[in-house]
């Protein structure tokens, strides 16, 4: 019997963004991301890539006003995408944990696909939420877009920021010890049967 494919498209029309995100839970980390917001094709491709995920992202948005309202609507259609592709969670390993360097700065990420959304985020430096990060993307948008995901797709997340200085690398390590997390989660565990969850549902 052959395996489900993992796959998701969002299309996520409001009068702030207009978003079209695919993803493939089984890909290879390929992406094509285009979001008007440069730092943030940065921080999605590295996503796609350390998470293994297949991520195709078009979107635009009232960016002459803020970055905000693009941002986040890409991680709730990011977090929509993750949830639909899971599907019924079968036979998956459920939990990943990642500890992620980028020079002086040190992420740690738990994920658990729990059904439940959780967030727990710490450890940004005084400042990092003020700091604009390429001139553009406000630091303060990392929580948020985890919040989004996170929300969306129903996951546990503990994000927490051991070190760092500059934020282009904490912003970064951030991005991709979430995607190694994810990926050790979301991955398929030929000695798991079933749901992962003594309830039987996740």
């Amino acid at each position: 019997m052959s395996t489900p494919q993992r796959t998701a498209r969002i299309q996520r029309e409001t009068s702030e963004s207009s978003i079209d995100l695919s993803i493939n839970l089984d890909g290879t980390g390929t992406s094509d991301i285009d979001t008007t917001v440069p730092f943030y094709d940065h921080l999605l491709t590295a996503f796609a890539k350390h998470s293994l995920t297949d991520l195709t992202v078009r979107a635009k948005g009232d960016t002459e006003i803020d970055v905000h309202h693009t941002v986040e609507d890409i991680g709730i259609a990011l977090g929509q995408a993750i949830r639909e592709a899971l599907g019924t969670k079968s036979g998956i390993s459920r939990y990943g944990d990642a500890l992620v360097p980028l020079d002086e700065a040190l992420v740690q990420a738990v994920v658990d696909i729990s059904g439940r959304p959780y967030l727990v985020h710490s450890g940004e430096p005084a400042g990092f939420e003020f700091h604009l990060i390429g001139g553009h993307f406000t630091g303060s948008m990392i929580r948020h877009v985890f919040e989004a995901i996170t929300y969306n797709a129903a996951l546990t997340v503990h994000v927490r920021v051991l070190g760092g200085r500059d934020p282009h690398h904490i912003a970064e390590a951030e991005f991709k010890a979430f995607a190694r997390a994810f990926r050790q989660a979301k991955a398929l565990d030929p000695e798991v049967t079933g749901i992962p969850s003594t309830k039987g549902l996740l």
